[in-house]
């Protein structure tokens, strides 16, 4: 390299500036630096701010020509390129040199930041994919995990320490990585299957975005452990008709979850239920009906007529030994509903 320096510096003194550039970031990635080593020593050789983004992640590196972190607000990019993995845009690589115009090396500068980035990227930085290794996984959502073990592993995983990270778990026909993809398109997200449950870590959930088929329980806590706890909860919530259910909105139906089996067969509602759930008419009429918490609407939503729900309701509420149209048997019954529920899952 330094006999090719040598040649070319020869030809013009822009050549010699191009190959000094190369030997910099050869240099720098011999000594295998992260990136915002990588940054900083960029934004000293180009004497002003030097930035790194990762798309996946959402991280931004800024470095200031002092070695410091650069502050904000940022001024506009003077250039930028994209840093490029398997022929995949991850990132951005830019200079924020001030005045109307850069340096000549400039481009040569961020074509080799851009390249070094990726380098630093494919060795040290996350997968790209949204799976993940579910020992990771299990890291940060255990309760038994320290806050320290806890915190490498979401690093490792690709998130970021200011990062909020939300718990889903899920039962789903489609692979995971396809359903965290959906729900959070364009943000960290990690997916493995822990025993029966799959578990997606996320920094945004739209719910709205759940495909067809998938149960899902999302939790509410800032603490990944306690999420995950409160996901799992909710997940046993779900019902065909509500396959996405929110922790937080459960409310005091999550004491449900608390129940002793036995206690609940015990349950002489609960037993009547279970006695019902063998016809699978009369249960879907009273799903229907604590869904909507109205006769006509529980119709609407069987496409049948209102009077023949009714007729439903009172042959049921014979069987079950209250009155499922008074305020009180309603409660009574989707208490009773969702305990037999729980039961099976």
């Amino acid at each position: 390299m330094e006999a090719l320096a040598k040649r070319l510096s020869n030809l013009d003194s822009e050549a010699e500036g191009v190959v000094r550039v190369v030997m910099f970031y050869d240099t720098l990635m011999r000594r295998r630096v992260d990136l915002p080593a990588l940054a900083r020593a960029s934004a000293g050789l180009a004497e002003c701010v030097a930035g790194i983004r990762l798309h996946g992640t959402g991280r931004v590196i800024r470095m200031a020509p002092d070695g410091r972190e650069a502050p904000d607000p940022p001024t506009p990019a003077s250039i930028t390129a994209p840093i490029t993995l398997d022929d995949e845009e991850i990132g951005t690589v830019w200079l924020e040199r001030p005045g109307p115009s850069g340096s000549p090396l400039d481009e040569a500068l961020l074509d080799r930041l851009a390249i070094a980035a990726a380098a630093v990227v494919e060795r040290y930085g996350p997968a790209r994919t949204t799976m993940a290794d579910p020992a990771l996984v299990e890291l940060v959502i255990s309760a038994d995990s320290d806050e320290a073990a806890r915190a490498r592993a979401l690093r490792l995983l690709g998130f970021g320490a200011d990062l909020p990270i939300r718990v889903i778990a899920v039962r789903s026909p489609r692979p995971l990585d396809q359903v965290g993809g959906l729900i959070c398109p364009a943000h960290p997200v990690k997916a493995a299957p822990l025993a029966d449950v799959g578990v997606i870590l996320a920094t945004t959930v739209d719910a709205t975005r759940f495909p067809a088929g998938v149960r899902a329980g999302i939790g509410a806590a800032d603490s990944p452990a306690r999420s995950w706890r409160e996901a799992h909860t909710a997940l046993r919530f779900t019902t065909p008709r509500q396959p996405v259910v929110h922790y937080a909105g459960l409310g005091a139906l999550a004491l449900l979850a608390q129940v002793p089996e036995d206690t609940a067969r015990d349950n002489v509602d609960v037993a009547a239920i279970a006695r019902t759930a063998s016809n699978p008419a009369d249960l879907e009429t009273l799903d229907a009906y604590c869904t909507t918490g109205s006769l006509r609407r529980a119709a609407e939503l069987l496409h049948l007529h209102h009077s023949s729900i009714a007729r439903r309701l009172e042959q049921l509420g014979k069987t079950l030994g209250f009155e499922l149209t008074e305020p009180t048997g309603l409660v009574r019954v989707r208490l009773a509903l969702t305990a037999w529920r729980l039961l099976d899952d």
